[in-house]
């Protein structure tokens, strides 16, 4: 008995061990909730929804967050994209069509990579919206 334990066990290590050697050949990467700590910088990109407003989460997604991580390089721990999808009242418009998170160890982070690649950022914006973004920095307390 104790001989089939430990080759079953043996064969559970063996298989996480390849389970794992799969995802970071896959280039898993660590879930937003693994990254962020408390303390950490959470600035918040906003796109209010309006009438006649155009928005292109693809553009959003594939093109303009892929030049954030690049300009902003490690300074740059994590990101997320919200896409809006409802309201918090039945058949009312969404509040914002889409939020974007960027997340920094330090507000200095996020200042520094604005005042060297500002203009290029903001340049990309009507690649993917007509619509003035809010912007709020924050700071991750839980």
């Amino acid at each position: 008995m104790k001989k089939i334990l430990i080759v079953v066990f043996a064969g559970v290590i063996i298989l996480l061990s390849t389970f794992s050697a799969i995802a970071q050949a896959n280039g898993s990467q660590q879930t937003e909730s693994q990254v962020i700590k408390k303390s950490m910088i959470k600035v918040t990109i906003l796109y209010p929804n309006g009438e006649g407003k155009k928005f292109d989460m693809d553009y959003y997604t594939t093109k303009h967050f892929p030049l954030l991580k690049t300009l902003f390089g490690d300074a740059l721990k994590a990101t997320a994209i919200d896409k809006g999808i409802a309201s918090g009242a039945p058949n009312t418009p969404v509040p914002f069509v889409a939020i974007g998170y960027l997340y920094f160890d330090k507000l200095e982070d996020f200042q520094n990579g604005m005042k060297t690649n500002g203009t290029k950022i903001r340049a990309d914006i009507p690649n993917y919206t007509d619509i003035t973004p809010v912007i709020q920095i924050s700071e991750v307390v839980q």
